[in-house]
């Protein structure tokens, strides 16, 4: 291809170009809102000022040890200031910061130190019993070929100090103390190229090892602008992390409190009660969570409510297609929701639904199914569609036809760590790969039918387990539902749904509460839509609030087939 021409032949110089990166934003925090509050932890309270300050420490600190272009820095640790600083302090070394999932267990652990080569683990101290183990089982694998990590251990004044102190007399470095070592003053550098990396995270690898998610300085500033303008954050936001900073780096609202000097406010265990508790008391303004956290919110006892709400509160909704009835109940509370969708591989959320004014006027249920759409793209990522995954033809614009999702742009990671194979299918085509199967609606906006591996194929008909699942969630007497394909010996397969129940529900008769849950989607489904099997029970969930339809599939495995009629 030729070059493209222009009118002129200026070049780039040093006054008029400079890579982006979202390190800048903490900068200016410091120097516009300086004695600002950044983050709030409990008895715990910096300023902008000092973040800024204990993050150039960090920088400054890892730097004296040689960390810093090529190496990873892993970040095990729940919502507390360090993983905060932690995305500034690591980048500003030159390194990569890794947030490493604190549920996962420590084989998987292992897996991710190893394969990220991480130099250096910053772990919280209700954690360090995890590293440890993780690191012992790297050990024992590579036998005399181990070089052990720099271990720096975060002690937390809301927690017991036995962890902490038994974490120093093995050896591991206290994280004040090691700020201590850095200079306040460093003279941080931004990367030459905007495509270095600034980030590393894993996705779940449900059914394989995890895939190292590349993340790249310049996707994350402008992932991390496209988040306050589509949400409408205002300047001085007071944000409640209720999502985790280790799930695709708090969808990048890490770096755009920085942008905004808003204030953070860490919590460290989700509860409806802190939830109500921090609005009321703190000012929050926004906050982040999965529908699972909503469904916690919505269901939650009086008793650690604080309602009607003393303002306006935004929530950002993601991570899992939220039931319209879920969305409809925290509007009725007071709460304004904007729903969104994205992966690991985009900065985290990508699309969102954007409010229409003219659905204002609509019915509470029509308002409730257009805002569950997962709507359009984010101002940062220029290509979204819903194509034929076999010709890469986009589907027609009906609501019914079904496609890939499929991204393109600067809010698309760089790729996956190490792993060529999976590059170059998730890149196929020029396009990334969802694997989410989807519709277009006349308006435009994309809506999301199924994961690929989770429709469920009965007779050789499609079903949506997320449209099962939302005739499911309307029953009066459940809480949280999830549906995955079970052995049928008529059908292949048939719908099977796992229903955790509302406390006040009477459990003494569970094979009529079944039977009336099936009878209740039969009104509101395709008659081979409906489930022929109900399992009641806890869901297992991921840190984030997914549920995990992969143990849920392995149990409808163990149920055995659904048994064809002999009548």
């Amino acid at each position: 291809m030729a070059a493209e021409r222009d009118i002129d032949d200026l070049p780039r110089n040093d006054a008029n170009y400079t890579a982006l990166t979202p390190l800048w934003f903490l900068e200016r925090a410091a120097l516009t809102h300086p004695a600002r509050a950044s983050i709030v932890h409990g008895p715990v309270r910096y300023t902008w000022a000092d973040t800024y300050s204990r993050c150039r420490r960090l920088a400054s600190a890892l730097a004296r040890r040689s960390v810093g272009h090529g190496s990873t820095v892993a970040v095990i640790a729940p919502n507390i200031p360090a993983i905060y600083e932690a995305h500034f302090g690591v980048p500003m070394a030159g390194a990569v910061v890794n947030c490493v999932n604190i549920r996962l267990n420590a084989a998987t652990v292992a897996f991710l130190l190893e394969h990220s080569s991480a130099e250096v683990v910053l772990v919280d101290q209700e954690f360090f019993t995890l590293a440890e183990d993780s690191l012992r089982i790297i050990a024992d694998q590579k036998k005399g070929a181990f070089k052990q990590p720099l271990l720096i251990v975060i002690g937390d004044p809301t927690c017991d100090p036995t962890a902490l102190q038994d974490a120093l007399r093995k050896g591991a470095i206290e994280y004040e103390a090691f700020l201590k070592s850095g200079d306040p003053e460093f003279a941080w550098r931004p990367p030459q190229d905007e495509w270095k990396s600034i980030a590393l995270g894993y996705t779940s690898g449900t059914t394989s090892n995890p895939k190292g998610v590349v993340l790249h300085h310049r996707g994350a500033y402008l992932m991390s602008l496209s988040g306050a303008l589509i949400w409408g954050m205002n300047e001085g936001a007071v944000y409640l992390w209720t999502l985790p900073m280790f799930h695709c780096n708090g969808w990048c609202y890490t770096w755009t409190l920085a942008a905004l000097c808003g204030t953070s406010i860490c919590l460290r265990q989700v509860s409806a009660k802190a939830i109500f508790s921090a609005i009321a008391n703190q000012g929050v303004t926004h906050f982040c969570g999965a529908p699972v956290v909503l469904n916690t919110i919505i269901n939650a006892p009086p008793a650690d409510t604080i309602l009607p709400l003393p303002r306006v509160v935004d929530v950002m909704t993601a991570g899992a297609a939220p039931p319209p009835s879920v969305l409809a109940a925290m509007s009725k509370l007071g709460f304004r929701i904007t729903h969104t969708y994205g992966l690991s591989e985009t900065y985290g959320p990508s699309t969102v639904c954007a409010w229409k004014p003219e659905w204002d006027s609509l019915p509470a249920d029509e308002r409730a199914r257009l805002h569950a759409r997962q709507g359009v793209r984010y101002v940062g990522l220029e290509g979204l569609d819903v194509v034929d995954p076999k010709t890469m033809a986009p589907v027609p614009a009906d609501g019914t036809t079904t496609g890939e999702i499929v991204m393109r742009g600067n809010g698309v990671m760089k790729g996956y760590l190490k792993n060529p194979k999976a590059n170059a299918e998730a890149f196929e085509n020029g396009w990334f790969h969802s694997g989410d199967l989807g519709v277009r609606h006349g308006d435009g906006y994309i809506e999301v039918r199924d994961r690929a591996k989770d429709i469920i194929i009965s007779g050789g008909e499609n079903i949506s387990s997320l449209e099962v699942e939302k005739a499911v969630y309307l029953h009066p007497a459940v809480l949280e539902a999830s549906v995955v394909a079970r052995a049928d010996e008529q059908w292949g397969e048939s719908p099977c749904a796992f229903v955790t129940l509302k406390d006040a529900v009477d459990r003494s008769d569970e094979a009529a509460l079944a039977r009336d849950i099936m009878g209740f989607c039969r009104e509101r489904l395709p008659g081979y839509w409906v489930p022929k099997s109900v399992v009641f029970g806890p869901l297992p969930k991921t840190a984030t609030g997914k549920i995990k339809k992969h143990e849920l599939r392995a149990m409808a495995k163990e149920l055995g087939p659904v048994r064809k009629s002999r009548m």
